[in-house]
């Protein structure tokens, strides 16, 4: 490093990670020797910085709470993420898109001219495609709310259409664009999956709960494998319909954004969704390779039979190599 100044801002940017940090991996990190890096750590704790050390065979250095503001201290990968994020938050949240664009000037004002170079770089406009099957963005305010009783581990009071619940939140889920609460729900005593756009008369209680072991695979994993998740049919040009010979959990796995996949007897399950026309409506359902019945409605089923003399012509006419 050319500095004491440029190595310490270095050391704060690596221990601002939130983990801890030993002498030799800092030392390689900054290509240094372990005693400069406790001069440089002494450096932070004179300029009002916590930096708590850690005994034991895990043991080394991290920043402890407190202290001084940190500067602005960015590597070229944190930047990329940093600039990307704020340009792209519309597409996920609504009512940050002004907070979004005056963050993104700010920490472009304090970024040194290299780094704001690359910010530069990387200005992007965010377009969703009709595959992605889009949701509205929910509230910013929806989101700190129920990411507060998240953090503080409250209980939170909802009704999401089928009655007033009881529920521990435990995590927010965001997939295929769509925003979910992963909560366990003291009235039915199991765990739920619910969309946070679909809630209403939403109550912080302030009564804390302690944290239940989550089932397997975790809360991203919970969110995809369950059908009753909250989701509504979304109002594409075409909709349907099909029972597919499928249970319900790998349907919901994979189904697209907008979908409603209802579980059957004997393994099946109804999976609805819609598309841009028939023929394309047609061609998602293919792609769960399910034997189906019970196909909704008559267009769907006309698609089907052209999409079939579509294949079949295709597979009689083999294309030269």
């Amino acid at each position: 490093m050319a500095s004491t100044s440029a190595r310490a801002l270095s050391l704060l940017s690596m221990l601002t990670g939130g983990s801890t940090l030993t002498a030799d991996e800092l030392a390689r990190r900054l290509g240094t020797s372990r005693r400069t890096v406790r001069r440089d750590v002494e450096t932070l704790r004179e300029l009002g910085y916590t930096v708590d050390p850690v005994k034991g065979a895990g043991g080394g250095y991290r920043l402890g709470p407190g202290g001084a503001l940190p500067p602005l201290v960015l590597d070229e990968e944190q930047v990329v993420a940093v600039v990307v994020a704020l340009q792209t938050t519309s597409t996920v949240l609504r009512g940050i898109e002004d907070s979004s664009r005056r963050a993104l000037a700010t920490v472009r004002q304090v970024m040194p001219r290299r780094l704001r170079r690359d910010a530069d770089a990387f200005t992007v406009t965010a377009v969703p495609n009709q595959w992605e099957f889009p949701a509205p963005a929910p509230e910013a305010d929806l989101v700190r709310t129920v990411g507060a009783a998240v953090r503080r581990r409250e209980v939170l009071r909802v009704d999401d259409g089928d009655g007033t619940r009881s529920l521990e939140p435990h995590h927010l889920v965001v997939w295929a664009a769509r925003w979910y609460l992963v909560a366990h729900d003291r009235s039915r005593g199991d765990w739920a999956v619910l969309r946070l756009d679909r809630l209403t008369s939403l109550e912080t209680t302030g009564v804390p709960f302690t944290d239940r072991p989550l089932p397997e695979g975790g809360p991203g994993a919970l969110v995809q494998r369950t059908p009753d998740r909250g989701d509504h049919l979304a109002p594409w040009p075409c909709t349907g319909s099909a029972v597919l010979d499928l249970p319900a959990e790998v349907v919901a796995r994979f189904a697209p954004g907008g979908a409603v996949v209802r579980g059957l007897d004997g393994g099946r399950c109804e999976l609805s969704m819609g598309a841009w026309s028939w023929i394309g409506l047609a061609g998602l359902y293919t792609t769960f390779g399910s034997p189906m019945t019970d196909v909704r409605p008559r267009e769907l089923r006309d698609a089907f039979a052209r999409a079939a003399g579509h294949l079949t012509a295709a597979v009689g006419r083999p294309g030269s190599a």
